[in-house]
């Protein structure tokens, strides 16, 4: 019997996602001008109100305020009626030095040997559904959002769009786990006031969505995808009504509060801890983007058409506790799982410096992560500036998505025989 799977998306625009790129902004910046930074940072928005915490350990000094107003306005939060703009917002910072009794536990005489920033587990997740190796339903939520914000941007089509958004597509599937058909699509847009009869908006909300967008967005999905899209989808465009108080008047925004948009929208598992915010020496964000690295490359080499990574660590401790590997029963190879995971040990060093040094963490790449998910991007090299009243200017060239690379796909398929 066929079955239904849902994922969901929020926009760059959303609450929460405001702080989560305030967070990851402000690391990009210690980064910028001290590679060894240690940044814990918590961001809460609201009416208003743009409010920092956490703790850093840095050589470096920052303008907090304005890289924090910075961030909103690009976000497109920049009219008095949103009650929240970059130019008019209070910042106001908390933020403190980091706990010596952590950062012993971190910080060692030999890189090699730094510790865990922190015990937890951590997972990564690949998937042939998709060529980004990605869950479709998640894929195509954040793609939903990505072209809703282009076309704010242009504001040629669609004129009226403010910058909160969310998606939600439901996806029916076989027996076999072979997507079938798109079966619901959600989109709620916060908006212009521009008509006074709610239900004239509101049609004309859910026409242009279903006319502009949706056709849109297909033109970005390969032609198999394409063939999902039929004229049975159910389309629930704003369904609770008009949507124009939002962002962070309509909610308060936190750092860290969207962790399966995040990742893998429900697909595989997820270990708790936030990314934004936080300098790779916390595991929570380095081991899941090694992990994700990991599960994708054995993906693609062919190991296996679905597998989850689990790597878990002791606070201070230099070696994960664990490595685990689930393939779902889709293994190509005449291996269990856990003989799989053995050699999963042998060709990814996760050791926390290990992780930072391959995967090139210690740079500024992080503002990119913070909308539209921390996986399934393409990794590319792009040059960064960054200017400080206090550290002068200071240009980088950095590579985004570094884990997202297909770079031991060759030493996976020798170390499996594939």
């Amino acid at each position: 019997m066929s079955y239904l799977f849902t994922s969901e998306s929020v926009s760059e625009g959303h609450p929460d996602k405001v702080a989560d790129q305030i967070s990851d902004a402000l690391l990009d910046n210690f980064l910028a001008f001290d590679p060894e930074s240690k940044v814990a940072c918590e961001t809460m928005v609201t009416t208003g109100q743009v409010i920092l915490a956490g703790e850093v350990k840095s050589d470096t000094y920052l303008d907090v305020q304005n890289i924090a107003r910075a961030v909103v306005n690009q976000i497109g939060y920049t009219k008095g009626e949103y009650q929240f703009s970059g130019d008019s917002c209070g910042v106001i910072s908390l933020i403190h030095e980091q706990s010596q009794d952590i950062n012993q536990g971190v910080d060692r005489g030999k890189k090699e040997e730094q510790g865990a920033g922190d015990q937890g587990m951590m997972f990564g997740y690949a998937t042939k559904e998709t060529s980004n190796y990605m869950p479709l339903a998640l894929d195509i939520s954040h793609k939903i959002l990505q072209v809703l914000a282009d076309l704010r941007r242009k504001n040629k089509q669609i004129k009226y769009l403010r910058p909160d958004a969310k998606s939600q597509v439901t996806i029916e599937y076989s027996d076999d786990n072979v997507p079938q058909r798109i079966d619901t699509i959600v989109v709620s847009t916060q908006h212009d006031a521009f008509d006074k009869n709610d239900k004239k908006m509101l049609a004309k909300i859910k026409k242009d969505i279903i006319e502009i967008l949706i056709p849109q967005v297909k033109k970005k999905l390969p032609k198999k995808i394409q063939n999902l899209f039929d004229d049975q989808i159910q389309y629930h465009i704003n369904p609770t009504g008009k949507f124009v108080i939002g962002g962070p008047h309509g909610d308060t925004g936190l750092t860290g509060r969207k962790i399966i948009v995040d990742t893998y929208g429900g697909k595989g598992a997820h270990g708790g801890g936030a990314f934004s915010g936080k300098d790779p020496s916390k595991v929570d964000r380095s081991a899941a983007y090694a992990s994700r690295h990991v599960a994708k490359n054995l993906v693609a080499a062919g190991v296996a058409d679905e597998i989850l990574v689990q790597v878990s660590y002791a606070i201070g401790v230099v070696e994960p506790t664990s490595i685990f590997v689930d393939t779902y029963g889709t293994a190509n190879v005449e291996l269990t799982d856990g003989a799989i995971a053995k050699k999963v040990e042998k060709l990814f060093d996760m050791r926390p410096f290990a992780i930072e040094k391959r995967l090139k963490l210690r740079n500024p790449i992080y503002l990119e992560t913070a909308a539209y998910g921390h996986m399934g991007k393409e990794p590319k090299t792009v040059k960064k500036v960054f200017e400080s009243p206090y550290n002068g200017r200071v240009e980088k060239e950095v590579e985004l998505f570094t884990w997202e690379k297909l770079d031991m796909v060759d030493k996976v398929k020798a170390a499996f025989k594939l």
